[in-house]
């Protein structure tokens, strides 16, 4: 009989990886761009972006398909194929020499990443609807961990040689595929296993069909809000640490990995109580004002120390994705988990589309020679607003749709 926890370790597993495939890039990147082209760092960083939006492409277009074929043919098909690939594709970014054949590889690595949504319709299906904020906490502790190693790898080995991080985290996503194997029960029954539908199956059509559930169309568009604001983080941090305080690639490892720490630590410890003590609506709020106050502080802050000093703070601001998660999820039927997800992870990826675009521009801008001020910290100011809209839509819901104004359960 399947041990439900090795399960739990897997699922969490497998987010971590994904967390690692995004984090690994980013001590590195700027260097990595600037040894295939030749670019400075200001050109390189409009390329970073280009680099990041690809990504975020893929997983806007393959999330709802995906979470679609999990509804349809389970959940471990679809996660254990996903890392076959994601090793593959590590393997080809670390032998790419050319800015294409990196994009390209960004491009695949987008298509796996979008299993995220899979690995939540997982949890949503072991998990009773009042727990699922405190699981999804788990899943962004996971990631939380996977931003702490992929940074630290990138950072460590880019003194060896700037492709070598992409070989150990093709080593890692082998390793779990072979303890998924073994150790990953499906949890699709035929109870709940439904038809697949094409028309459900891409992004537009399934925002429709999510988007009629009761009371999750605010949520939604919180949910893309939050994303935009959020990507400052792994759209700019190593450009701006660099810009702003002279940092090499070991201390931008360094200095997301206390980011990743605090974040884990938050999602793992501060979610589930947070949310039981407030619920899902009010835990969120608090959280989104945690999130203005720390991103206009990175935005203003010249001193390393204070903006180190500043990022365990974030932590609380994490208790809003789960939150939001749990939201959505509880407006969906037993059979439609995989779609909600996957739209979720829809609506992630355009955040992960825009942000980076806007965020790299706006670096870009404030840091170019001819810049009528140099601020680096700029693109967090800007993070910092979109934020203040996102609370000024999320205070409407107890009006509009009383129902998602739920007590602590």
């Amino acid at each position: 009989m399947a041990n439900p926890r090795l399960a739990l370790a897997f699922i969490l597993g497998t987010v971590t990886l994904d967390a690692i495939g995004i984090g690994v890039i980013f001590p590195v990147m700027p260097d990595l761009i600037r040894e295939v082209t030749g670019l400075s760092l200001s050109q390189a960083a409009l390329w970073g972006g280009t680099l990041a939006t690809s990504f975020a492409v893929m997983q806007f277009l393959f999330g709802p398909l995906i979470g679609a074929l999990s509804d349809r043919f389970g959940r471990r098909p679809v996660l254990l194929l996903s890392l076959v690939v994601m090793a593959l594709d590590y393997l080809v970014m670390a032998l790419a020499s050319t800015i294409w054949l990196l994009l390209a590889a960004r491009v695949v690595a987008g298509i796996t990443a979008a299993t995220f949504s899979t690995a939540a319709a997982y949890i949503a299906d072991i998990t009773p609807p009042e727990k699922r904020g405190s699981r999804f906490g788990l899943i962004g502790a996971g990631f939380g961990v996977g931003f702490v190693l992929g940074p630290l790898i990138g950072g460590l080995l880019a003194g060896i040689d700037t492709r070598a991080p992409f070989y150990v985290a093709a080593g890692l996503a082998t390793a779990n595929l072979f303890f998924g194997y073994f150790v990953l029960p499906e949890t699709i029954t035929e109870a709940t296993r439904r038809p697949f539908s094409l028309a459900r199956a891409n992004p537009l059509g399934a925002l429709r069909a999510v988007s009629r559930l009761p009371g999750v169309r605010l949520t939604l568009a919180c949910f893309v809000i939050l994303g935009i604001a959020m990507n400052v983080y792994p759209a700019v941090w190593a450009y701006y640490g660099q810009a702003r305080f002279g940092w090499d690639n070991g201390m931008v490892g360094v200095s997301l990995a206390v980011y990743g720490v605090s974040f884990a630590l938050g999602q793992a410890l501060l979610v589930g109580p947070l949310i039981r003590r407030f619920g899902e609506h009010r835990a969120a709020h608090y959280g989104m004002w945690v999130n203005v106050i720390t991103l206009a502080g990175l935005g203003l802050v010249v001193s390393p120390i204070l903006a180190l000093a500043l990022t365990p703070v974030t932590a609380l601001g994490g208790v809003v994705t789960p939150a939001l998660q749990a939201l959505a999820s509880r407006s969906a039927p037993a059979n439609a988990q995989g779609e909600v997800q996957g739209v979720l992870s829809s609506l992630n990826a355009i955040a992960m589309i825009t942000s980076p675009l806007i965020m790299t521009s706006t670096f870009s801008h404030f840091t170019r020679p001819d810049a009528p001020i140099f601020a680096p910290g700029a693109p967090f100011l800007l993070a910092s607003g979109l934020m203040l809209c996102c609370i000024a839509l999320h205070v409407l819901g107890p009006k509009i749709w009383p129902q998602q104004a739920n007590k602590p359960a």
